[in-house]
């Protein structure tokens, strides 16, 4: 489960209902009344300690961000004892790929380059028993006496190998590679090869026959189910077949054209490319593990063949394009990558009776080869991260260990239980189980509280541990404590000898830690004399971040006029809406507090519209706490000293007010913002910012001179007569903007100044109407200033009538 993380702190503005339904998942994900009860009380000190935050770490995840020994991580965020895990050897190999145990227990493993075997004794020391000019040891087997068979690639022969250490060529498939080869019952060699996906039967006497011929390109892996019919993983289509001999009873087919002897039955086709690993457990189920994507093509491409005296042509169109390829000589296959560097990877269960189950799947990690563990999970060995995965029949994983190296390519078991791997890049042995490791440690990831802070309580919760099976046990344990916490701090991202010494241990849920005040923190968990199911479900940290005071970053001062309200429906009949202009976003730093419950605050920007006599500011604000913050608005008149309260208490950022309660002229407006709201009167911070100088203006402008005087006018042979109107606009406070005028209430007419340019506080205007109609007509002027104010004006004029 991947809980969100948001940059609210935990401990503020929880409602009940976030918090018991929290509390409630997380009673049903760990079953627990430990944790419900851990919330609860949390929930009643929110109120006495707005400021304190918690760090809490519950998810698989956040769990893997650390560095566990001896400590498995599971997928439902748990941390609890993991099997044993033994370096046995270190291999003189880049790379090993099989790994097999003959029939007295002894240990075997495969790889290159070049290609060698090795044998490795009770103290995990390894003897070379092969060794040719191969690339590569794919695969090794055993025989019922114990020979040894080792199978090269690429373009590769399977040998054998005496107990004297000479080897012999047993068998020749002239193929390109050789993938598998695995013993049947009845001692035949089954040898599976690529890329024409076949697979051979090969008799104790070396001779070997096609046995089944795939429509496959690689046949990858062999396996035998509980039937001992030959289980086989493929390539491309990611597929599980099971190939067996005709029965002699059944109807027989029409003889195959490769010349196969055996049938192929699909078990599954996986929604993967290639499958890697098969496993057969006791109860008959098929684990199989299978890698990347399949390529679907969306069309049939056409292709067309040119033959010339150089060689054959094939021109093959696609949605793609066009690609050609040239015969005549052999053409090199595409090679086998045997470490992709990035692919998606699944395992599926197939129960007895052929029902698939996909039981995991990942797109960070590539599962090589399975096994099974004693307790009846499977392993899964890991790339390109070098980790070994356990897994349940209900899905839920745990990391067991890390190899060190980047893929683990084979697992085998012995029969008493220990588990047995081998790696890749570089190639090395480990044992795994069946015990457990007598004491386990687990090394937070360095956590981060962005700002310097003081350390409060270490809370955490585990399952109960398990009854004692014995006195011995008990005495073993000597009533120490069997989970102990260690911490220390600093600040520096990366723990190193400039942080402080550990401090602990602490035994008991809820200790006071005692790490100095410091920016990042660490914690660590020794679990001591431990057992299966010893383990801790959550871990939480309280600490109280040094308080930082607000940071006003912009104020933007609205055009005059318009109205800032908050998330209102606009009604019909009301202003038009107005884009208001916004302050940038601040630079605030990326505070993250890992697995807080509380949402991420989300403000509604505000809506503007018009409105006369209207003023609107917005600004922006951040605090490195994440507080809640409260504004007040002042304002002073230009050449005033003294700041007179506009508004307080302001939860939002922004506020609108009326100016025509303020003389025209020039003022100034004063943001203070404090986190007084979560934080102790004692302790609260406070911050200001002056905005820019702005203007109040609701006088309109004053109309002069408005005069219309008859002129006659010589532009035609017929005179006429041609009205003049001539005005002044005058603004006390600011420009004039614009002037128009009517005639008889019709249209209004924009008009310019006799200057063209419409600057100054004074403007005069001209214009002249013609061909009025005879008798009396109104004229009316008006004229706006910077503040959209409007003076206006009317003349009355009376046309003669036209002499005939």
């Amino acid at each position: 489960m991947t809980m969100q993380m948001p940059s609210r702190k935990q401990t503020k503005s929880v409602t009940q209902k976030h918090l018991f339904s929290n509390a409630a998942r997380a009673f049903a994900r760990i079953g627990s009344f430990s944790l419900l009860l851990y919330f609860f009380t949390s929930s009643f000190s929110l109120l006495h300690a707005e400021h304190t935050r918690r760090w809490l770490q519950t998810a698989y995840e956040e769990f893997l961000k650390g560095t566990a020994h001896g400590v498995a991580v599971r997928s439902d965020g748990r941390l609890e004892l993991a099997p044993k895990f033994t370096l046995l050897a270190d291999a003189d190999a880049s790379y090993l790929w099989s790994l097999r145990l003959d029939p007295k227990g002894a240990l075997y493993a495969a790889g290159g380059s070049p290609a060698k075997v090795f044998r490795f004794d009770n103290g995990g020391k390894p003897t070379t028993v092969f060794e040719s000019t191969d690339l590569v040891a794919q695969s090794i087997a055993f025989d019922a006496k114990g020979t040894l068979y080792a199978a090269t690639s690429p373009d590769g022969k399977v040998y054998r190998v005496s107990a004297s250490g000479e080897k012999s060529v047993f068998f020749d498939p002239k193929t390109k590679y050789i993938w598998d080869i695995a013993f049947g019952a009845d001692g035949i060699l089954y040898v599976a090869t690529g890329d024409k996906g076949q697979v051979f039967a090969v008799t104790p006497e070396g001779k070997g026959d096609l046995f089944y011929a795939s429509d496959e390109a690689h046949i990858r892996v062999l396996a035998f189910d509980a039937n001992k019919n030959l289980l086989a993983g493929t390539e491309p289509n990611g597929r599980v077949l099971r190939i067996a001999r005709p029965d002699a009873k059944a109807p027989r087919k029409d003889k195959d054209s490769s010349g196969s002897v055996a049938d192929g039955f699909v078990l599954y086709e996986t929604s993967k490319r290639e499958v890697t690993s098969l496993a057969v457990a006791p109860d008959g189920s098929i684990y199989v593990a299978a890698i990347g994507e399949k390529q679907r093509t969306t069309s049939t491409p056409s292709t067309t063949i040119i033959s010339s005296p150089q060689g054959t042509t094939t021109f093959t169109t696609n949605v793609g394009g066009v690609t050609g390829t040239v015969s005549g000589q052999i053409q090199p296959s595409t090679p086998f990558v045997a470490f992709p560097p990035t692919l998606s990877s699944s395992i599926y269960r197939l129960s007895p009776d052929g029902v698939p189950d996909e039981l995991w799947t990942s797109r960070d990690d590539v599962v090589y080869s399975l096994g099974l563990a004693s307790d009846g999970r499977v392993l899964a060995g890991t790339g390109n991260n070098g980790a070994l995965l356990a897994i349940d029949g209900h899905g839920v994983f745990a990391q067991l260990a890390k190899a060190g190296s980047a893929q683990i390519t084979g697992i085998a078991r012995n029969a008493a239980g220990k588990v047995f791997l081998c790696t890749a890049n570089p190639g090395k042995v480990f044992s795994v189980g069946p015990e457990y490791e007598p004491e386990g440690t687990y090394e937070s990831r360095s956590f981060d509280a962005q700002l310097f802070s003081q350390w409060g309580r270490l809370d955490w919760w585990g399952p109960p541990p398990a009854a004692v099976a014995s006195t011995k046990s008990v005495a073993a344990s000597g009533g120490e404590p069997r989970l102990e916490f260690f911490v220390r701090s600093g600040n520096t991202e990366d723990p190193g000898k400039e942080w402080s010494r550990w401090f602990g241990p602490y035994s008991k849920p809820g200790s006071s830690v005692e790490a100095p005040s410091a920016r990042f923190f660490q914690w660590k968990a020794v679990i001591h004399d431990g057992r299966p199911g010893d383990g801790i479900n959550w871990v939480s940290l309280a600490y109280l971040p040094r308080n930082i005071a607000p940071v006003i970053d912009a104020i933007v001062l609205q055009d005059p006029g318009v109205r800032a309200q908050g998330n209102t429906i606009i009604s019909t009949g009301q202003a038009p809406s107005v884009a208001l202009k916004m302050p940038p976003t601040p630079n605030t730093p990326g505070v993250f507090i890992a697995q807080t419950t509380t949402p991420v605050k989300f403000e509604q920007p505000p809506q503007g519209f018009r409105e006369k006599g209207y003023q609107s500011v917005v600004w922006s604000a951040h605090d490195d706490n994440d507080d809640d913050l409260h504004y007040s608005v002042y304002y002073r008149g230009e050449n005033e000293h003294e700041w007179k309260l506009l508004k307080d208490k302001l939860d939002q950022k922004f506020y609108s007010w009326d100016t025509t309660t303020l003389p025209d002229g020039a003022y100034y407006l004063k943001i203070i913002a404090t986190d007084g709201p979560s934080n102790p009167p004692a302790v609260a911070l406070k911050t200001e910012r002056e905005s820019e100088r702005f203007e109040v203006d609701n006088t309109p402008p004053v109309i002069e001179g408005l005069k219309a005087a008859r002129e006659q006018s010589q532009s035609s042979a017929a005179h006429s007569d041609v009205l003049l109107i001539q005005f002044v606009a005058k603004d006390a406070a600011s420009s004039i903007e614009r002037a128009q005028y009517s005639l008889d209430g019709g249209e209004w007419t924009l008009l310019a100044p006799t200057g063209n340019v419409s600057d100054a506080p004074s403007e005069k205007y001209e214009f002249s109407l013609s061909n009025l109609a005879p008798g009396e007509h109104t004229i009316a002027v008006r004229a706006y200033d910077r503040f959209e104010n409007i003076g206006s004006a009317k003349t009355i004029t009376t046309a003669p009538a036209v002499k005939p």
